[in-house]
């Protein structure tokens, strides 16, 4: 896997870098006004000048108004359509406006994912639009949006102290559901999920990965000082030899990241899975698929 600061979008690598610069210096970085509406400047650091329509009938987004703890804001994104041959997603980016890096995480999703929807934990530093685009296999992009009423989440304190954090980094944690239509499930993707042809197979897992994700903004409660930012960077999730998802990380991903996806079966035996943090750890883990998973 590459280095993060190689391939994430620009905006991201940009206020990493000053985040590093002030995590050296001692200072934190400036707070941003809530009411400023920053996603124009955004928008053309991280996309270009690429037009974005409106993503309604791709993807909706689920996140808090207000949430309960700024440090572990759940995000969901809904897949409104499954993915078929000749049209689907294959990146979401996840952008908090107001966070010191904006770009929370990329998702770059593989052939076999059947379905994409997708499941985090955020940090959220101020009140702020949370913003998911979703590019297309034709390269459109599309992009629904929340506002989520937070503060602090960057710089709030760990929940674990440093040595049982130390001590269990890396540790992974897999679950796997079987999937079946709910309610609430959009129409396409019900039908497509009931249908012997469809995504009748569709599974759902999830990975839980222990890991600070020190964000460079967090105090050390008995020196005084800034936490240097280690962070996971690259989180890949392969079915045998297959991509099913890779993910880019940045700051703004919860401590202990988790992240929940889909998966067609494509006969392979095992989930393999591998995760570099920003000081160039790597951790492996695999897991059996399971034949018949429950849960929900």
């Amino acid at each position: 896997m590459t280095a993060l600061a190689l391939r994430t979008p620009l905006a991201a690598w940009r206020f990493s870098v000053v985040l590093g610069l002030l995590a050296l210096a001692g200072l934190s970085a400036p707070p941003v006004a809530a009411e400023e509406d920053i996603w124009p400047e955004l928008k053309e650091e991280i996309f270009g000048n690429r037009p974005i329509l409106d993503g309604r009938d791709w993807v909706a987004l689920e996140a808090p108004y207000r949430a309960h703890d700024a440090a572990v804001v759940p995000v969901d994104i809904i897949a409104l359509r499954p993915q078929e041959q000749d049209r689907f997603i294959k990146t979401i980016t996840l952008v908090i406006d107001q966070n010191p890096a904006p770009v929370a995480a990329v998702f770059h999703l593989g052939k076999s994912i059947g379905l994409a929807s997708l499941s985090t934990r955020v940090r959220v530093n101020a009140y702020s639009q949370v913003r998911a685009i979703a590019e297309s296999n034709d390269g459109q992009l599309y992009m629904v949006s929340r506002f989520v009423k937070a503060s602090g989440g960057c710089s709030a304190p760990a929940s674990k102290d440093a040595d049982e954090a130390h001590a269990n980094m890396g540790r992974m944690k897999l679950r796997q559901f079987a999937m079946t239509p709910r309610p609430e499930t959009p129409a396409p993707v019900a039908s497509a999920i009931s249908h012997p042809s469809g995504l009748s197979n569709l599974r759902q897992a999830q990975i839980m990965i222990r890991h600070p994700n020190h964000s460079g903004l967090q105090m050390d409660q008995v020196t005084r000082y800034f936490i240097p930012a280690h962070y996971v960077s690259d989180i890949e999730v392969r079915q045998g030899d297959e991509v099913i998802l890779s993910v880019e990380g940045a700051i703004s991903l919860s401590e202990d990241p988790a992240i929940r996806f889909h998966y067609l079966p494509n006969g392979s035996r095992q989930l393999n899975v591998v995760i570099e943090d920003t000081e160039n750890r790597v951790f492996t883990n695999s897991w059996d698929i399971e034949a018949s998973p429950s849960g929900s």
